[in-house]
C-alpha cells in the first residue's frame, strides 16, 4: 500500500483517509493534495461556502466566476433596476469583479490555509479577461478555464508566474493544441482536467451532441493518449492529469489512476453538499434525478449540454424548433447582462440554444423548480438522494467499498 508524504495543508484526519486508501496523493504546484477537486459550478453553486470548505479538507475548491453578485444583496440591489444596454453590462459587470474579490478572501478566511483554492472561468464569457485578471491581482492560487481554448490564459497570466494554470479539455488533440501553443509562450499547463462529455454536467466539451458517445473521450483512451503525447513531447516536468465526469466511489478514483490520472474532479456530487452554496431546493432537484430524469441539449452558448428535464427545460424543448426558426441578431441584450461573447439568443444563431442562460440558471440557485435550469452529471450520486457534508464525501471518497454515510472526524470542515 501507499504511504503518500502529505504537507501542511492537508489536516491530519484527512491525511489519514488517504493514507489508509492506498490512493496517491495530487502534487500540484509545490502542494501535495487529497487527489480531490472540486469543479465550479455556476451561477454560484460553488461560492466560497464550497469551496473554502472543500480546501479545508486539503483538496482543491474552486469558485466559479459567474455572476458572483447573486452572492451579495448590496450588489444585487446596485444592479437592480438597470436597463439593458452598456450601463446595464459595465455596472453588473463591475459587481461581478467586486463579487470575486469578496468571495476569494471569503474562501481564503474558511479555508484557513489548507489545500488549494481555484477559480473557473469560462471561456465564452464576455468579461473573460477581467474576471481572470481580477482573480489573480486578489491572489488566487489556481485559474481554471473551460468552455473553450484558453489559448490566451498564459497572456494574462504573464504577471502572475506563481499562479497554477489548468484548462479543462477532453481528448487528446485539444491537449496537444493548448500544450504547443502554451509552450510558444514559454508557459506549461500546471495541470489538466480531462472530461468526459458523456459523464459530465453542465457545459461538454464536445461539437454537437452527436459527438458525447466518441470513444476518444473515454477515460481509458484519453489518459492513456495524453500521457503518451506529455511524454513523446518530452516535456520536462510531468503534468498532473485530472479526469472529470461520471465519478463517485473510491473504486473510481482508484481505476482512473491505474489509467494514469493524478486526481479526480467531481461538481454535482458537491453541489449537493450541505455546504454547497445553492438552495435547498436546488440540491433536492439534482439529488434525486435519475438517469430518465436527464436531457442532452445545445445550450444558449453553442455547446452541448446535460441538466435536470425540469418544466422548465422540457416546454422550451418543445418550443425550440419554433424559436429557432425565427432567431434573428439583436442589437443589444434584452436581459441587461451581456454575458456571453456569443450568445444565441442575442446573436441570432439558429442553431444555438434560444434562451436567456444567466436568468435560468440563476432561477435554479435559488431553487425555483419552475424556472430554472439545473445541470447535472450523469450517473448515481454517493448518498443517493442524502444531503450530506463535505466531510462526508471526502472520507466516502477515500474509503474501499464505502456505500454510505461514514463518521468523519469531529473537527473537520
Amino acid at each position: 500500500m501507499i504511504t503518500p508524504s502529505l504537507d501542511s495543508t492537508v489536516p491530519a484526519h484527512a491525511q489519514d483517509w488517504l493514507r489508509r486508501s492506498g490512493l496517491r496523493p495530487l502534487r500540484l504546484g509545490d502542494r501535495t493534495l487529497l487527489p480531490i477537486v472540486q469543479g465550479g459550478m455556476g451561477i454560484g453553486v460553488s461560492g466560497n461556502r464550497l469551496a473554502g470548505s472543500v480546501a479545508a479538507l486539503g483538496g482543491v475548491g474552486t469558485l466559479s466566476a459567474v455572476d458572483l453578485r447573486r452572492h451579495h444583496p448590496d450588489l444585487m440591489e446596485q444592479t437592480r433596476d438597470l436597463h439593458p444596454g452598456d450601463e446595464a453590462k459595465t455596472g453588473i459587470n463591475r459587481a461581478n469583479l467586486e463579487a470575486i474579490g469578496r468571495e476569494i478572501a471569503a474562501a481564503r478566511a474558511r479555508s484557513q490555509g489548507k489545500g488549494l483554492l481555484a477559480i473557473n472561468v469560462m471561456r465564452a464569457i464576455s468579461d473573460y479577461a477581467a474576471s481572470v485578471t481580477k482573480a489573480l491581482e486578489c491572489g488566487i492560487d489556481a485559474v481554471v478555464v473551460g468552455a473553450g481554448l484558453p489559448l490566451d490564459l498564459p497572456d494574462l497570466a504573464r504577471e502572475h508566474p506563481q499562479a497554477l494554470l489548468i484548462p479543462i479539455l477532453s481528448d487528446a488533440r485539444g491537449v496537444q493544441l493548448v500544450v504547443k501553443k502554451w509552450e510558444r509562450k514559454k508557459r506549461l499547463p500546471d495541470a489538466i482536467v480531462i472530461e468526459h462529455p458523456r459523464l459530465a454536467g453542465g457545459h461538454l466539451g464536445a461539437a454537437r451532441i452527436a459527438d458525447l458517445h466518441d470513444p476518444r473521450f473515454e477515460f481509458a483512451n484519453a489518459l492513456p493518449q495524453v500521457r503518451a503525447f506529455l511524454k513523446d513531447a518530452g516535456l520536462e516536468r510531468e503534468i498532473p492529469l485530472v479526469a472529470a465526469g461520471g465519478i463517485g466511489s473510491f473504486e473510481d478514483i482508484a481505476r482512473l489512476q491505474s489509467l494514469g490520472a493524478d486526481a479526480v474532479q467531481l461538481g454535482t456530487a458537491f453541489a449537493v453538499t450541505q455546504e454547497s452554496d445553492a438552495h435547498a431546493e436546488f440540491k433536492r432537484v439534482l439529488a434525486e434525478a435519475g438517469a430518465e430524469d436527464m436531457v442532452e441539449f445545445t445550450s444558449v452558448a453553442g455547446l452541448p449540454a446535460r441538466a435536470v428535464g425540469t418544466p422548465w427545460l422540457r416546454a422550451y424543448l418543445k418550443l425550440e424548433p419554433k424559436l429557432q426558426a425565427v432567431a434573428h441578431a439583436k442589437s443589444r441584450c434584452t436581459k441587461s447582462f451581456d454575458c456571453l461573447a456569443q450568445c444565441g439568443l442575442r446573436d441570432g444563431l439558429p442553431g444555438w440554444g434560444q434562451f436567456c442562460i444567466d436568468n435560468q440558471l440563476a432561477a435554479a440557485l435559488r431553487g425555483d423548480v419552475k424556472k430554472g435550469l439545473f445541470f447535472r452529471g450523469a450517473g448515481r450520486l454517493p448518498f443517493g438522494s442524502q444531503i450530506q457534508s463535505v466531510s462526508a464525501l471526502v472520507q466516502h471518497l477515500l474509503t474501499p467499498g464505502a456505500t454510505a454515510p461514514l463518521e468523519t472526524h469531529p473537527h473537520a470542515a
